[in-house]
């Protein structure tokens, strides 16, 4: 089985929940910078932020491809986005020469190790990551307030003891991801329905994150904290 090394590290406790595996409610891990409405986000890209003492390895590269590829699922099953979307944020962003057209954006995602059929290019270059990660928290800071209502659900839940599928909302995007990921991924097939959840969930958290102010040094930090493991 290739799950182990690129989506093992997704199911490692995080900031959002407690040692016995709990999501952690709000006060634990929602700031009031995430807490204010969204702001049409005005250009500005600091790419110093993005400097990288060394070049990641293909196999690093790999995982980070992995990783994007999940953290877009998650976004788009989320949000209801699409493609046209991702390329309305290049262009908005001065990214078209690293997601150029319907075409390139699939080749690059179909480029993801975890997907059944690899049809795009075996390597993801820095340039391509970074626009990626740049892309991401553009569109996550535009549905920042779905996004933050959804955590704040999913926190009530939690409170309730009560199942999340059994809020519409996220039940609609559990349901989503796990069709999405089960049709998409080698490995859909041989996770629990309970595990795709919490993956699911997971990413949803990391999205709060990644739509708050420098969420795109946020995401950037631990795609590489995420290849030295």
């Amino acid at each position: 089985m290739r799950q182990s090394r690129y989506i093992k590290t997704l199911f490692e406790p995080s900031c959002c929940q407690n040692r016995n595996g709990k999501i952690l409610t709000l006060p634990f891990f929602y700031s009031e910078d995430m807490r204010s409405p969204a702001q049409p986000p005005t250009p500005s890209i600091n790419w110093e932020e993005f400097n990288l003492t060394a070049l990641p390895d293909p196999v690093q590269l790999d995982n980070i491809k992995a990783q994007l590829d999940l953290v877009l699922l998650a976004l788009e099953t989320l949000t209801g986005i699409g493609s046209d979307a991702i390329l309305s944020a290049a262009a908005l962003l001065n990214l078209e020469s690293a997601i150029q057209d319907r075409v390139n954006l699939w080749r690059l995602r179909s480029s993801n190790p975890l997907r059944k059929s690899q049809g795009g290019r075996k390597k993801l270059d820095v340039e391509e990551a970074r626009s990626l990660v740049l892309i991401i928290c553009h569109l996550a800071k535009q549905h920042q307030e779905l996004i933050r209502r959804a955590v704040a659900l999913l926190e009530q839940m939690t409170e309730q003891n009560r199942a999340p599928h059994q809020a519409a909302l996220l039940g609609d995007y559990l349901d989503a991801f796990s069709n999405k990921y089960v049709e998409r991924m080698e490995e859909g097939e041989n996770l629990s329905p309970d595990s795709l959840a919490h993956l699911a969930l997971k990413l949803m958290i990391d999205l709060l994150f990644y739509s708050s102010k420098g969420g795109h040094r946020r995401l950037w930090l631990a795609l590489l904290g995420k290849t030295k493991k």
